[in-house]
């Protein structure tokens, strides 16, 4: 096939128009996905907000396979993987899924690419960084995944105007020169016009604003755009228990979010929103929201097909079997639904993250948690070498409880790779010293999560 026959076919499947600037990509793509394997080709996408990157992905998907050839969708988290499945009508699986297998070990290891010719698209390829809490390098492991098959290609879709990855100054998997150190031959093409009218969507004015607002030197004043629009809506702390009741009456709460800027005041949010709108008791009951707050390998070992749980996964409990508190820590024995795969799984969760104003359980209380399995006879090792004494701590549904926290309110970094149908961006109490290219990187990130409604909650920067 030539690339002008591939070209037409992707257009065939776009919805609409493209403008010069997708035609000059559709283009480039084609002759990508036809070009010489042989020199590790990488395709990198900076796609900002409303450029039409949803549905040109899609359009290229049913394109090459339409060809015969086999297109493998992929996302860092659950989250993103359902996103991206749903706008290209196509099946997304995690990077972690894909990518590793466990040993006999129990060890998680690069597993071999069984694919040729395919195209590996990666969503959400800014969230990528250079490692992760398991300690793998996913990046490097991506990369090395997808070219020990034969012939294939790496596509990477992201949007450099996001939060990078945390710890990262800027993403790795965005960075040309990264890309170049691990051999590979870069393509690259940035979608800047937008393909909706910015005047009927105020979501998508205000995000092209900030976005175009970062590239200025110096930085201006942020400002939010409002009265013109019927989508964007500045409110007070007064009025969010209404308007937040109201989005889960009409869209349910899972269309509904707040994203703040800090784990301290994720959780007084979700304190807050539980008992004065949810009308909740006690720290867990039945259709609680929950969003994991570390990746777990212990509790997917036990259905088939789910690889692992992974930080950042949203999910809804079912069933409550009982808590207890044991070791100095509170635990619970749920049912969990996972809609991301459509699976309910029985687990024990840890609830003492639920309410910490840390993402996760430290290392002090990690150890302290270890420690105490490990003197318990009903999961004491057979020795006291280190091969042991893993051995029992991963036996130990203790210490493998799945760390958890509410998912009424989330970080912006949690948010990340999300959307949904109502957004409240908490923006309260954030001085002028602080609104710099950080500060605007949030703001874009927390305003691109919204697809119907956007609510600015007590902003501190000028309104219009």
């Amino acid at each position: 096939m030539e690339p002008l026959e591939l070209a037409e076919l992707i257009l065939k499947q776009l919805p609409y128009e493209p403008n010069s600037q997708q035609i000059q990509l559709i283009a480039a793509l084609a002759r990508f996905c036809l070009s010489d394997s042989s020199l590790d080709p990488v395709f990198l996408i900076n796609g900002y907000a409303g450029t039409g990157k949803t549905s040109l992905t899609g359009a290229l998907v049913r394109a090459v396979e339409s060809t015969g050839r086999k297109a493998v969708l992929l996302a860092p988290t659950g989250r993103a993987a359902k996103v991206f499945a749903a706008y290209a009508r196509h099946p997304a699986y995690t990077i972690h899924r894909q990518i590793y297998r466990m040993n006999v070990a129990g060890m998680s290891h690069v597993a071999d690419n069984p694919f040729r010719d395919a195209i590996f698209i990666v969503d959400e390829a800014s969230m990528i960084g250079a490692g992760n809490d398991g300690g793998e390098n996913l990046l490097q492991d991506l990369v090395h995944y997808v070219y020990t098959g034969v012939g294939c290609r790496l596509l990477l879709l992201g949007d450099t105007a996001q939060l990078p990855p945390v710890g990262c100054a800027e993403s790795p998997a965005m960075d040309v020169d990264v890309l170049k150190s691990y051999g590979l031959r870069v393509s690259r093409a940035v979608l800047t016009d937008t393909v909706r009218q910015a005047s009927s969507s105020g979501i998508l004015y205000n995000a092209t604003w900030i976005r175009r607002a970062m590239r200025a030197n110096p930085l201006p004043m942020p400002r939010l755009s409002v009265s013109a629009f019927d989508d964007v809506e500045v409110i007070d702390g007064e009025e969010l228990e209404d308007e937040m009741g109201r989005c889960y009456s009409d869209d349910g709460i899972r269309e509904t979010v707040l994203i703040t800027r800090s784990n301290k005041r994720a959780t007084a949010f979700n304190q807050a929103i539980r008992s004065s709108i949810l009308g909740r008791e006690g720290m867990i009951g039945r259709d609680e929201l929950l969003m994991v707050a570390k990746n777990n390998y212990h509790w997917s070992a036990k259905v088939s097909g789910l690889d692992f749980i992974a930080n950042g996964d949203v999910a809804t409990v079912t069933k409550v079997y009982g808590t207890e508190r044991r070791y100095g820590f509170e635990f619970a024995d749920v049912s969990l639904h996972f809609p991301y795969r459509d699976i309910e799984i029985d687990a024990k969760v840890i609830l003492d993250t639920m309410w910490s104003d840390s993402a996760s359980l430290g290392q002090a209380e990690l150890a302290q948690l270890a420690q105490a399995c490990l003197a318990d006879p009903e999961f004491a090792p057979a020795g006291e070498s280190p091969t042991a004494l893993r051995a029992a701590l991963k036996s130990c549904p203790y210490y493998n409880a799945l760390q958890v926290k509410y998912a009424y309110a989330v970080t912006c970094h949690k948010a990340q790779g999300g959307q949904w149908a109502n957004v409240f961006v908490d923006m309260g109490y954030i001085p002028p010293e602080a609104q710099g290219m950080e500060f605007y990187r949030w703001l874009y990130t927390a305003t691109t999560r919204a697809t119907a409604s956007l609510y600015y909650v007590n902003p501190t920067v000028e309104v219009r």
